[in-house]
């Protein structure tokens, strides 16, 4: 999957295993290093597991079009699909099939 970045800080940040590790704690830069590998591996969204401990799941309410992926509890990695129209299905969900491109928007703890 093409992964690109809401910010450039986000970006630089990311690229970087001394920057996560400066930014986040060791356990958090190594779990979003091991999430970022999950989603560069898979050729679509539907290919990121539902399951712990990654945990693909979309996001509703004011998040809605976006997807998170677990983190260190309680943070998630939350990111988008990269595309002008969001493919839904019938029941308004994305249909995660389609989406091969997702920007990564950022590290929080929305609860």
């Amino acid at each position: 999957m093409d992964i690109a970045f809401q910010t450039r800080k986000i970006k630089r940040i990311f690229n970087s295993s001394k920057a996560l590790h400066r930014t986040y704690s060791p356990r958090m830069a190594k779990a979003i290093m091991i999430r970022l590998a999950t989603l560069k591996a898979a050729k679509t969204l539907e290919q990121v597991p539902t399951t712990p401990p990654d945990r693909r799941h979309q996001l509703q309410g004011t998040r809605d079009g976006q997807y998170a992926v677990d983190l260190v509890h309680p943070y998630r990695l939350i990111f988008k699909p990269n595309r002008d129209f969001l493919p839904r299905k019938d029941d308004g969900g994305i249909d995660a099939k389609k989406v091969s491109a997702i920007t990564i928007v950022e590290v929080i703890d929305y609860h």
